[in-house]
C-alpha cells in the first residue's frame, strides 16, 4: 500500500506562526486557494484512488480539488485533526507545544496541557491510516504538527529536525499498518 501524505495549504494563521489547532479552524487564505488547485498536477504520478481528510476546514479546503479532479471519494476523518494545542490554542509560543510533541518519542503518557496525550493522538491517527490503507494508493490531508509526529514514529527513518512539511508538500509512505516505510519528505527522496 501507498499513502500520499499532503500538508494544508496556507491559512493567515500560518502567515502569524499562530497554533490555529481547533475545530472548524481557520479557511484558506487566497495563496492556500491557489497551492490547494495547484495540488492535483503536483502529485499527478501518483494513482491515488480515494482522499481522506482531517475535517478542520482548511485540510478539506485542500483536498476538495484533488478529489474533485481525480473522481475519487473525499472521506472526513475527524482522527486525522491537528495535535491539539489545548491552553496553548493561538498562541504564537511555539516552545511548550513542540516539547510535548517531542516527549512522545520516549513518553506518550505526557498530555498537551488541556489537550491530549501521545496514546489519544496515535489512536486516532492510526485508526485513520489503517481505513486508507485498505487501498493501493490513497492520499491523506492533514496538519504539520500531526504529520510530522506520526511520519517520524511511523516511517522507519529519522528525518533532521530542520526538514519542515510546507503547505502542501508531500511525504509518501510505503508498506502496512505497523510496517510502514518513509519514501519521500517533501522534496527530498530517502
Amino acid at each position: 500500500m501507498r499513502i500520499v501524505f499532503i500538508r494544508h495549504g496556507r491559512t493567515q494563521s500560518n502567515v502569524h506562526h499562530l497554533l490555529d489547532t481547533a475545530f472548524p479552524g481557520a479557511e484558506l487564505d487566497e495563496v492556500g486557494l491557489a497551492q490547494a488547485a495547484g495540488l492535483p498536477e503536483s502529485v499527478v504520478d501518483e494513482p491515488i484512488e480515494v482522499v481522506l481528510t482531517s475535517d478542520i476546514t482548511r485540510a478539506r479546503q485542500t483536498a476538495e480539488p484533488l478529489a474533485r479532479s481525480r473522481g475519487v471519494p473525499l472521506l472526513l476523518r475527524p482522527g486525522l485533526r491537528e495535535i491539539a494545542a489545548g491552553e496553548w490554542e493561538m498562541s504564537d509560543d511555539w516552545v511548550g507545544y513542540i516539547g510535548v510533541l517531542t516527549s512522545w518519542a520516549t513518553d506518550l503518557s505526557v498530555r498537551m496541557p488541556g489537550g491530549e496525550d501521545g496514546f489519544s493522538f496515535f489512536d486516532r491517527f492510526d485508526a485513520a491510516i489503517a481505513e486508507a490503507a485498505t487501498y493501493d494508493c490513497a492520499a491523506v490531508v492533514s496538519h504539520g504538527g500531526a504529520l510530522r509526529t506520526w511520519l517520524v514514529a511511523r516511517g522507519g527513518v529519522a528525518i533532521p529536525d530542520d526538514w519542515i512539511l510546507r503547505n502542501t508538500d508531500t511525504a509518501v509512505v510505503e508498506g502496512t499498518p505497523g510496517d510502514w516505510r518513509l519514501l519521500r519528505w517533501g522534496y527530498h527522496t530517502l
